[in-house]
């Protein structure tokens, strides 16, 4: 009891703000760590990173016409994965080029809406909540948007579980049980649009993709079938968004400012750490593929 008093600063479990945060934190680590596990296994990484930073441009647009960030991503990233997909490119060199070119677009279109954002407003900080998170300032009224935006995203994985595993193994096989890839494509992407926007608004949107990717590559190390990567991605993300909120809680009275330390730089680093661990123990041999075939 003396080492949880010692670490847990009064108040933690007792503050409305942190009962929010926890609430869409871990939310979001487990659809992040659900589409972070096709992610993976698809080997989209890229396109789960400018899909999050796509979204910035909703986001910092949504802030400028004065409606909840959240919205402005999720419509953003829908239109964006859905415009993806309909390009209909299967080879991964010109799938990856497609993407940056429709990220540097956005980018550019971020910067503009941030900039009218800075200079017709007096908040100084949004910029930096926007790409980089505030979980602690999300108003508990968005819990239900964030549970609703979690149902349909693991819905979609579920709906088309075998035929995403499929067309990640061996889209041969799924074309010749005469089912589409590019429904469980689209699904997939649409999925992945929700899940990176919820993490960015979690923890930003440049360092989203840590939670979309970390827990799921460390569970990938650790897993020999996908129910059990799964679980692990899960728990590791939820651990990662607890213990950062419990570091950032406690860091107020640390050196050098005594002001507290951001929630995303511990999120971040915790599931570094924990990708790190996972190194130093052999792959494991998975059973994906007899998972479902």
């Amino acid at each position: 009891m003396t080492i949880l008093h010692d670490l847990i600063e009064p108040g933690f479990f007792s503050s409305s703000v942190i009962d929010t945060a926890l609430i869409i934190g871990c939310l979001t680590a487990v659809v992040s760590a659900a589409t972070g596990t096709f992610t993976v296994l698809r080997s989209q990484s890229f396109t789960g990173h400018a899909l999050s930073d796509i979204g910035a441009t909703g986001g910092a647009a949504a802030y400028l016409a004065g409606v909840p960030t959240i919205y402005g991503f999720v419509v953003v990233n829908l239109v964006a994965g859905t415009f993806l997909e309909a390009l209909g490119i299967k080879n991964r060199k010109e799938r990856d080029i497609v993407t940056g070119v429709v990220l540097g677009a956005a980018l550019g279109l971020t910067a503009l809406f941030l900039y009218f954002d800075t200079t017709t407003t007096s908040a100084s900080g949004d910029t930096m909540n926007l790409l980089f998170g505030s979980i602690l300032t999300i108003q508990s009224s968005l819990v239900g948007v964030f549970i609703g935006l979690s149902v349909i995203s693991v819905a979609l994985l579920a709906v088309y579980y075998r035929q995403l595993l499929l067309s990640s193994l061996d889209p041969d096989l799924l074309q010749a049980k005469n089912r589409s890839p590019r429904a469980a494509s689209l699904a997939f992407l649409l999925a992945l649009a929700l899940a990176v926007s919820m993490s960015a608004i979690a923890i930003g949107a440049i360092l989203s993709t840590a939670l979309l990717i970390g827990p799921a590559a460390a569970a990938t190390r650790l897993a020999k079938d996908m129910k059990s990567t799964f679980v692990y991605a899960c728990l590791m993300g939820a651990a990662s968004i607890f213990l950062g909120l419990l570091l950032s809680y406690d860091s107020y009275t640390w050196p050098p400012f005594h002001h507290g330390w951001p929630v995303s730089f511990f999120v971040v680093a915790i599931i570094f750490v924990i990708y790190l661990l996972t190194l130093l123990k052999p792959e494991a041999k998975t059973r994906h593929g007899n998972a479902v075939i």
